[in-house]
């Protein structure tokens, strides 16, 4: 074996268990980058073989065939021929569904005839066994000619085989197959002849690939003239060329079936998860499951994220107060407590409901039942200019827009693809819950309908249900405007149900929190440094003055110290650089119900939504008294404007509760649809619609409820 780094490509179809596969041969070694020049993600890890080698595990994004429609599927395409020149797989690891197998050999069949080392991965024995399904692995690898071993990711079976057949097939221990498993010359065998003199080094089955994609492939120019002529001179048809092949292939993999595969009567009873299909894809029944699946979703993130809420919460408070008591009247301690430990609250509390929420996500993705919301919803989808495939990028975007974005690629048509990537953002991502979270808390009471359903809960819901409709709404007017006419089709595979993977669901949670925590977090954090110098510091002749009518009012008789320093820190933040800019934007949000202080938090939230409970945190501290040692929602919740009435009603928390729904407040998210769309236009077009619609709406809400 030669001493450079093994590279191992997994390729498969969508649902085969590839990425599962992925995950367990790399375990934590992993990464995510792109691919050069393209915007796909491309995850890679490192495994150990049993001689000690280290060996690079690349998954590649899941294909049918050989024959790519999407970006992704263009991308294992490119590495499999030998087009990707950051890419040369050593060994390539065809992952095969063996309750589909059928369906899989033909992909796998396309791979072995490009005569490269290949072992074929089989997945779900235990589902084909459930399916009265039986291989005869032998035979079956007999008939393919390259290893077959069965493998089970889920519960780590198969795995130190797997590499060992591996690393005894990157030796060269195993032979490619004495023929071809179709008769590709009897496709084009003049033309195959003539681009082999060309490129000795390929194989038969690649050369009918370089007579169809050669202009996608990396060619010097000459070599591109001469397969081009080649093509033209034989009148060589991709079409005709493609059907025949299929067909061929198809043919020789109903003999492979019948001689290492034992079925079942297709007449048997249909499985469990064929009965459950036919509740939870009802044309009535399953939308009421749909709307029931995410009510208990929403009511969970409140019930069970309430208690450690609470407990951080206090923590802070308590600590804020203890440390207040013992550090010295300097300025370094009013940042440690009103600028540090008053943004750091402001980010862990709202850990707990974030995991549980992308918990719950997890689960609904592992048991398979998120696929079948992208098919429930396919018809409405249409309607409004989508497909079913946009539901996948819209529930990803409950969790982040960003990825949710990214994941648009596996869209084929480009006007429902740009639609989905303008509506997303609509859709209220994981930095919004701490806003909803603590606005519902204010002006939401904690009341139960029938005793058991919380009102909080069914706000939280409807704001979710608000930027979907509001998403859909935008994307029926959009779709007039956008002039792209290309054919769409929706084809989705429905995984069979499973039980979810617990590891995975809590490495999940695990690995969210710490994304919040760290990405977010380090937002959040400097921007919370940032605006306690702002609240704190202001233009001399300003604050002087503030602190000559505290002294003033402190010698009147009969003065209360406490009223006086109150007004006194509430005079220095108006007079303070926050406060100025608070006050110049307060007219034009003053009809949505806000004041100064809130149009503070609008501003530095338009870095990141999740800002904006930073920012509160900070104002208030640096506003309130250090003795005192109230918690953030009850500082918020006494909140005053100057006539005496309370800074967040039902009307203005409703109105805010909106503006943030709606308005784009993510830079994040428009650089990345700067890059998906390869244009500035759209990103610019996505935050005016959407600041527009956030301050229409915020006005309309407001203006009803006051």
């Amino acid at each position: 074996m030669s001493d450079k780094k093994l590279h191992i490509v997994l390729v498969g179809n969508p649902n085969s268990g590839k990425t599962s596969l992925f995950n367990c041969l790399t375990g934590l070694n992993q990464k995510v980058g792109n691919f050069p020049g393209v915007t796909v993600d491309k995850k890679s890890g490192n495994t150990q073989l049993p001689g000690g080698e280290m060996a690079e595990i690349i998954d590649l994004p899941g294909s049918y065939s050989l024959y790519p429609k999407r970006l992704d599927e263009w991308v294992s395409y490119k590495v499999l021929l030998n087009q990707d020149k950051d890419i040369n797989a050593d060994v390539i690891v065809a992952v095969a569904d063996a309750s589909n197998l059928k369906r899989n050999l033909l992909f796998c069949s396309q791979i072995i005839d490009l005569r490269k080392p290949v072992v074929i991965a089989l997945t779900m024995m235990d589902l084909a066994r459930k399916k009265g399904i039986n291989i005869n692995i032998p035979e079956l690898e007999r008939e393919l000619g390259v290893p077959v071993i069965s493998v089970n990711p889920r519960k780590q079976k198969g795995i130190p085989q797997l590499k060992k057949i591996i690393e005894q097939t990157a030796s060269q221990v195993y032979q490619s197959p004495a023929r071809d498993f179709i008769d590709n010359k009897s496709l084009a065998e003049i033309s195959i002849e003539e681009v082999k003199k060309l490129f000795p080094e390929i194989s038969d089955y690649a050369a009918i690939h370089y007579l169809i994609n050669h202009e996608s492939f990396v060619l010097d120019t000459e070599k591109q003239a001469q397969v081009e002529t080649i093509e033209k001179t034989n009148r060589f048809n991709p079409t005709k060329t493609q059907a025949e092949e299929i067909m061929q292939r198809y043919g020789r993999i109903k003999h492979i079936m019948h001689s290492s595969v034992s079925e079942p009567d297709p007449l048997q009873k249909t499985l469990f998860t064929e009965k459950l299909d036919n509740v939870l894809l009802h044309r009535r029944w399953g939308y009421i499951i749909l709307l029931a699946v995410l009510f208990l979703m929403f009511q969970c993130v409140f019930w069970l994220a309430k208690f450690p809420m609470d407990w951080i919460d206090n923590g802070f408070a308590k600590l804020n107060y203890a440390l207040s008591s013992v550090l010295p009247d300097a300025w370094w301690s009013d940042l440690i407590t009103n600028g540090v430990l008053a943004g750091l609250g402001g980010i862990l509390v709202f850990v707990p409901q974030i995991m549980i929420l992308f918990g719950l996500i997890t689960l609904l993705e592992d048991t398979g039942y998120m696929a079948r919301i992208s098919f429930l919803t396919d018809r409405l989808m249409r309607s409004v200019g989508l497909n079913g495939k946009s539901v996948m990028p819209m529930i990803s975007g409950f969790a982040c827009a960003v990825p949710a974005i990214m994941s648009a690629r596996n869209i084929e048509n480009r006007k429902e693809r740009l639609l989905t990537i303008l509506i997303t953002p609509l859709m209220s991502c994981s930095a919004r819950l701490p806003v909803y979270t603590i606005i519902i808390s204010l002006v939401i009471p904690k009341t139960y309908l029938l005793g058991f359903i919380s009102i909080q809960g069914l706000v939280m819901m409807g704001l979710y249900l608000l930027g979907i409709i509001m998403a859909l709404v935008v994307s029926y007017v959009a779709k007039w405007f956008i002039k792209i006419n290309e054919k769409s089709f929706f084809i989705l595979e429905l995984p069979t149900y499973r039980p979810p993977r617990w590891k995975n669901v809590i490495q999940t949670m695990i690995n969210k929190a710490k994304i919040f925590v760290i990405d977010a977090g380090k937002v959040i954090m400097i921007i919370s440094l940032i605006l306690w110098a702002l609240s704190s510091f202001g233009p001399s002749e300003r604050m002087n003055k503030a602190t000559a009518r505290y002294q003033q009012e402190l010698k009147q008789p009969g003065a209360d110290s406490t009223v006086a320093k109150e007004h006194f820190l509430t005079a220095r933040l108006e007079n303070s650089y926050a406060g100025i800019l608070g006050k110049t934007i307060e007219p034009v949000i003053s009809p949505l119900g806000y004041d100064w202080r809130i149009g503070i938090a609008l501003i530095t939230s338009f870095a990141a939504r999740e800002v904006f409970v930073g920012t509160m945190a900070t104002l208030f501290s640096v506003e309130d008294d250090q003795e005192n040692n109230s918690r953030l929602q009850d500082k918020m919740k006494a909140a005053v404007r100057p006539g005496g009435m309370p800074l967040f009603t039902l009307a203005s928390g409703i109105s805010l509760m909106i503006f943030y729904a709606f308005a784009m407040q993510c830079m994040s998210t428009l650089a990345i649809v700067k890059r998906e769309t390869q244009s500035w236009k759209w990103p610019l077009i996505q935050l005016f619609y959407m600041t527009g619609l956030a301050y229409l709406m915020s006005l309309v809400a407001y203006q009803l409820l006051k």
